[in-house]
């Protein structure tokens, strides 16, 4: 398939930058594969779509401030960096901007939130063909343990605020309330539409729940840039899939209970996670590239909570190969879908509204 078969034209207008005043007000498009419907739901209404003994899986990686301002140590010039993936403590790739004024050897000082001059430095070691930045960090057993004195949140691009200094409000709805593990720059999206009441409901209800931790690189969301798919080299992330969450899934689909994925980053571990032989997920902490587009046949996710995702995304072609399992004819049916909830002025993207699959 070719990546230009995922495009689709979005008025600007409904890129949503800001939540909305409650977590749950956001809409809900319901997908039903089966019958090839859409309804038009609140988020509100995902508990009549769910079933005593469901098991809702959930990402729990927590956004950190990943976006840190600095100084040339010599020079004074001033750096904008993004963290984006840590190899070992103090030791990150980053993006750093602007990159030319920064080769191997630059030593940055790192300014507090207030734009003070701190102690901690950030020093690049290597770049990689992406240009990107390999960084120690000194002054510090670790940097994460400072990210909230000298660190903003890394809202996307496409969230235009006046001010570089995030607010209040990013700081706690770009965050879902059950993020525990931190090592986000990207929030799992999906799962800002709850709340600790409508988790509670859910529970009441007799649907289960577990925790998964996937932390979400910036590729998530970044366009394809390859003419076709198989010419794209998937990012890598980090995730960890608990005994106790294993257990749970893996005892779900024996007996026969559907397993629910809130968010593509859930279902990229599931997916991944999957011993070939038995079909089962096998606890573990690693690292996947895992590229879900049409066709591809689920092995462990049954219906799928998730975000209105950008054109030529690989999100997009992962739900895409959702809606319809080991067809390619799934792009039609979530462009369709796409189109119609352009007409009906659904907000899109992270602090955008909700579609479930089922």
């Amino acid at each position: 398939m070719k990546t230009v078969d995922f495009q689709f034209d979005l008025p600007p207008e409904l890129v949503a930058q800001a939540p909305t005043s409650k977590r749950d007000e956001s809409r809900l498009m319901v997908v039903n594969r089966l019958e090839n419907q859409v309804f038009h739901r609140k988020f509100a209404d995902l508990l009549t779509y769910l079933r005593p003994g469901d098991l809702l899986v959930m990402n729990n990686s927590r956004v950190i401030r990943a976006r840190l301002r600095g100084r040339n140590a010599k020079s004074d010039g001033q750096f904008e960096l993004l963290l984006l993936a840590e190899n070992a403590p103090n030791d990150w790739w980053a993006m750093i901007r602007p990159g030319k004024r920064a080769p191997i050897g630059t030593e940055i000082r790192l300014r507090d939130r207030s734009g003070n001059v701190t102690d901690i430095t950030a020093k690049v070691l290597e770049t990689n063909s992406e240009g990107h930045r390999r960084l120690t960090f000194q002054g510090t057993e670790n940097i994460l343990a400072h990210l909230d004195q000298l660190g903003e949140i890394p809202l996307p691009p496409y969230i235009k605020r006046e001010s570089a200094n995030d607010d209040a409000t990013d700081a706690e709805r770009y965050q879902t309330v059950y993020a525990s593990q931190a090592g986000s720059v990207a929030a799992p999206t999906a799962g800002l539409h709850f709340t600790n009441e409508v988790l509670d409901r859910i529970r009441r209800l007799g649907v289960e729940t577990r925790h998964v931790t996937l932390h979400v690189g910036l590729g998530t969301f970044a366009p394809v840039k390859a003419e076709s798919l198989e010419e794209h080299v998937m990012h890598e992330e980090r995730f960890t899939l608990s005994e106790e969450s294993a257990d749970a899934i893996n005892t779900a689909k024996r007996e026969g209970r559907r397993v629910i994925a809130v968010g593509t980053t859930t279902v990229r571990v599931l997916e991944s996670a999957v011993d070939s032989e038995t079909g089962l997920v096998v606890a573990q902490t690693s690292r996947t590239r895992i590229f879900i587009h049409p066709p591809y046949r689920f092995k462990i996710v049954d219906a799928l909570l998730t975000n209105f995702h950008l054109p030529c995304s690989t999100l997009l072609m992962l739900v895409s190969a959702f809606a319809a399992p080991g067809e390619t004819r799934g792009r039609e049916t979530i462009l369709s879908a796409y189109q119609e909830a352009v007409r009906e002025r659904y907000r899109f993207f992270s602090y955008g509204d909700a579609m479930l699959i089922e």
